[in-house]
């Protein structure tokens, strides 16, 4: 795509315009903002958004590049410093709003290059401008490791030098003017030392780019001289105003340059692809006879439901359906909209918006109608969406879609309000980082100690396809988003701090496979912590959902959807038991965070003995959920959750769907009274092993 570049001088914009390059892009505009004329600061302006130090040299930048340079000048301030930024007219972003449009109505761009590396701040603020103009942020640095980033740069050929100092450890008459190689050594010992940022990421530094690749020319400073702004005994910030500088001609080595191979693939070695356990061979189908149950002839996606309100402000609502059949003459846009309006309806009935929805599971009859359903969907949110879970399952005939969805509403006289502050990630770069969030979702939800995922599934970050190479790679790479995300939201969280887990594969022979890699990561998670601090207490991880169901998004093979506590996972409450029931097995989990703020809960039932006689389903369905109602009554004392959710995937072939939701319903409600959660049931094409019916159950 053509592509506008962000420039302030400095290393990251220029290499991220070498990483757009090597990506097949065209860099056609340069596109910087400097201070205002009349603010009496040339040089260096307090801005959170733009570097403005070495901005008079920008020209020559600009035709050492030998490209179209669009200046602006910064006349608003910092107004809007939330974590969401709306549009205010007296803010500086506004002042690169109208150099971007300038730029896409002179030069027909369609991308914007960043530099940002670690700055929410700068990012959610430049993806605002692009989204208002439909342009598509390019940050291929984003979240990078900082380390490797610095050598990468080093070793890509950008002649870069430190022109302004601002940290412990930097000194001006040492450190300005000094090439980014010659301070590589420093900057490695001062990360060590004091937790600088190697790439100056915390406003440690700046620098000024006189050569790099790309350049047709490079430029000289021929003289220099250091300003003192801040004259600290021990961290003194100065800069570099340069006096007079000159270009010179390249050899004939300038246009050729190469960048790092991109990180966002892996190949799949064969000791990663796993011996499958006899417990997930899945099983022959097996012909059910069920002994009549009070049947009810409703359709089971019009059960519409929601749990009770947690002390703490959450709610589940499930049952949301768009019934859809062409033949009344209604079309899949107006049923996708009569649900939605059904879901506003009961939420304000409850003191709720759909604003305060953290988690969405979309179950769709058909991936056909993605296009149709998203259409509607992304008009119900504002710039902060719900994460979100997309999959096709086996609904009936006439569905078009059913959801179901967390809620969360803080109840200010009673809450802590910082305690329950909700953070978004919504990150809609393409980078190297993980899939950016082009859709109407978030990647990932906070509230309080708890984060809610979006589903991944294996996409390659830099170029938003699908990764080739087959299950096995597949795996590991959307498992390696779900890693990124988790970090990124929190530092040091990974997945031995996720509490619940649902993996959808389309394929019974992936079962193992995905089994597997979830242990071997969680294992290499276990090995990190060892080596860092911990001892021979055993580490409780969160309880692993596989199912098998028809289509995934981008006809991916596997989609994982974890959430996780940032809480201390040794510490952790866990209980299983397992009890026959009828020539069935029922085995239950479940596992309790280590601040009691939240529990999840596994009931599995297996049909171990097939009877050629007819079954009955009423006692083991009684003995699933009274077993259920025992791990709700075994969670600690301090511990507040409540039941939100009881999701049913349950194998489509061997139930009656009404017949199944209205014996679960009437035992939910006769042994957990008000405490009944919502019944969410999911049919699916199989399960692992023996298993008919796998409930996971949120506790918050």
């Amino acid at each position: 795509m053509r592509v506008v570049a962000l420039i302030s001088g400095g290393k990251d914009s220029c290499y991220n315009m070498m990483q757009c390059v090597a990506a097949g892009h065209q860099i056609v505009a340069l596109a910087n903002l400097r201070p205002a004329e009349n603010t009496g600061q040339t040089d260096e302006l307090d801005s959170y958004m733009y570097q403005t130090v070495g901005h008079h040299a920008i020209d020559l930048y600009a035709d050492a590049l030998d490209l179209p340079l669009y200046r602006g000048f910064i006349k608003g301030t910092s107004v809007n410093t939330g974590r969401v930024y709306t549009t205010c007219q007296e803010d500086e972003v506004e002042d690169l709003y109208h150099l971007m449009k300038l730029v896409k109505d002179k030069e027909g761009v369609e991308g914007v290059s960043v530099g940002a590396i670690l700055s929410d701040y700068q990012r959610v603020r430049v993806e605002d401008v692009c989204r208002r103009l439909n342009l598509q942020p390019l940050a291929y640095l984003w979240r990078r490791k900082q380390e490797i980033l610095l050598k990468e740069i080093i070793s890509s050929n950008i002649q870069a030098i430190i022109i302004k100092v601002a940290a412990f450890g930097l000194d001006p008459d040492k450190h300005l003017g000094k090439t980014l190689d010659q301070m590589e050594p420093d900057l490695l010992e001062l990360s060590e030392k004091y937790g600088v940022h190697v790439c100056g990421e915390g406003g440690e530094y700046e620098t000024f780019t006189l050569d790099c690749p790309l350049f047709k020319k490079k430029i000289v400073v021929d003289s220099a001289k250091v300003v003192v702004h801040s004259a600290d005994a021990f961290a003194p910030v100065a800069y570099l105003h340069f006096l007079k500088l000159h270009l010179e001609n390249k050899g004939d080595s300038s246009g050729t340059f190469m960048v790092s191979s991109c990180s966002c693939e892996l190949s799949c070695d064969d000791d990663d692809i796993f011996p499958s356990s006899e417990e997930d061979e899945p099983q022959k189908n097996i012909l059910v006879l069920w002994k009549s149950l009070k049947h009810n002839t409703l359709d089971f996606t019009k059960m519409f439901g929601s749990s009770g309100k947690s002390p703490s402000g959450y709610q589940w609502f499930s049952g949301i359906t768009a019934h859809f059949l062409p033949s009344k003459g209604k079309n899949a846009q107006e049923a996708a909209r009569e649900a939605f309006s059904s879901l506003r309806a009961s939420m304000t009935s409850e003191g709720l918006q759909l604003k305060d929805i953290i988690l969405v599971h979309l179950y769709m009859k058909s991936m056909k109608d993605f296009n149709v359903i998203n259409s509607v969907y992304v008009t119900q949110f504002d710039l902060c969406p719900p994460a979100r879970v997309c999959v096709e399952t086996l609904l009936p005939d006439g569905v078009l879609f059913c959801i179901d969805c967390l809620t969360h509403k803080y109840d200010i006289a009673t809450d802590d309000v910082l305690r329950d502050e909700k953070l978004v990630m919504h990150v809609q770069s393409i980078s190297h980082w993980a899939p950016a969030s082009i859709g109407p979702y978030s990647q990932s939800i906070k509230v309080g100690d708890v984060l809610y995922c979006a589903g991944q599934i294996a996409l390659v970050p830099c170029t938003m396809q699908l990764i080739s190479g087959g299950i096995c790679t597949e795996a590991i790479v959307s498992l390696r988003h779900v890693e990124r995300v988790l970090e990124a939201m929190s530092q040091k969280t990974a997945l031995h701090h996720v509490i619940t887990a649902s993996c959808y594969v389309t394929d019974s022979k992936h079962i193992p496979i995905a089994h597997s890699i979830w242990q071997k990561k969680l294992r290499e998670c276990k090995k990190v912590e060892d080596s860092e601090m911990y001892h021979d207490a055993t580490t409780v991880c969160g309880l692993l959902a596989v199912v098998v169901i028809s289509h995934l998004p981008r006809d991916a093979a596997i989609e994982w959807h974890v959430v996780a506590v940032v809480d201390d996972p040794l510490q952790r409450k866990y209980f299983t038991v397992k009890m026959l029931s009828e020539g069935f097995q029922i085995e239950c989990e479940s596992v309790e965070s280590s601040s009691a703020s939240c529990a999840s809960i596994s009931v599995r039932l297996s049909l171990i003995s097939p009877s050629p006689s007819q079954l009955d389903l009423d006692g083991p369905l009684h003995d699933l959920v009274a077993m259920f109602r025992q791990a709700v009554e075994k969670l600690s004392e301090d511990c507040t959750a409540s039941p939100l959710s009881f999701r049913a995937f349950f194998k489509e072939d061997v139930f009656d769907a009404e017949t199944l939701q209205t014996g679960l319903q009437e035992y939910l409600e006769k042994y957990l009274g008000k405490k009944t959660p919502a019944l969410i049931l999911v049919p699916v094409v199989d399960l692992p092993g023996k298993e008919v019916i796998h409930i996971t159950c949120w506790l918050s």
